[in-house]
């Protein structure tokens, strides 16, 4: 896997001629797209298939949340997308579901959403959940790893718990990295892509520092060399 490869930019966009725009301006340092509901019912489906026949890997952020027959059927329907990763509640209900519907697709890697990184404790504590967030994203990663899907959505901070407990068993993708520099916008738990990696992330989504840049190609470059640089002090760090 090549550092391009873990840096999935997120085409978080109000129509797929701006995504399309954006994805011709990245060029080469763009290998990974995520899209998510704001492109979804203005064409973001037909973009996906798109950018799979161009040879491009696409993370569908869709987090299906429903009873498990009727998740089930709708996985069954994304897959005919060719899409490399798609997300789901972290629900035993709906994991079992999304497995079945997944079936035996080699290509789509289910992802369970832990805990979203807009929240923190106290927002926790405003839904009635009075877990620590650390041990909540724990405890709907083993729902993930039960079920047997393929990875987890959750924050850096919990990275370093997850793969403390699981492993390579679930992969880890990240979102609400920002680099140096950049403003949390509306993350609440965000570090920059050298720390993410350093904590075990497997795959890091960045949005709008990426998309809102002036060479958005030079900033996802840029961003793709510290996941390398933290990738190489990870390893350093491990070694005997």
């Amino acid at each position: 896997m090549t550092r391009n490869d873990r840096l999935i930019i997120a085409l978080d966009l109000p129509s797929v001629d701006a995504a399309e725009a954006a994805v011709g301006a990245i060029g080469d340092a763009g290998a990974f797209y995520k899209i998510g509901y704001q492109l979804m019912p203005v064409g973001g489906l037909q973009l996906a298939a798109r950018l799979g026949e161009a040879g491009k890997k696409v993370f569908l952020d869709f987090k299906f949340h429903d009873i498990g027959a009727t998740v089930e059927r709708g996985v069954a329907s994304v897959a005919q997308l060719g899409g490399d990763f798609l997300t789901v509640h972290a629900e035993p209900d709906v994991l079992n579901g999304a497995v079945a519907g997944r079936g035996d697709d080699p290509r789509l890697k289910i992802l369970a959403v832990t805990v979203l990184t807009s929240l923190d404790q106290a927002s926790l504590a405003r839904m009635g959940i009075d877990m620590a967030l650390e041990d909540l994203v724990l405890k709907r990663a083993e729902f993930a790893a039960e079920a047997g899907v393929d990875g987890v959505v959750a924050s850096a901070r919990e990275a370093r718990a997850v793969k403390a407990r699981f492993g390579d068993a679930l992969a880890v993708v990240t979102p609400g990295v920002r680099p140096a520099g950049a403003g949390a916008d509306d993350q609440k738990r965000v570090v920059t892509p050298g720390e993410a990696v350093k904590a075990g992330a497997d795959y890091l989504v960045v949005g709008r520092p990426i998309v809102a840049a002036p060479d958005p190609g030079a900033r996802a470059a840029a961003i793709a060399a510290e996941i390398e640089a933290g990738i190489e002090a990870a390893r350093a760090s491990a070694a005997p």
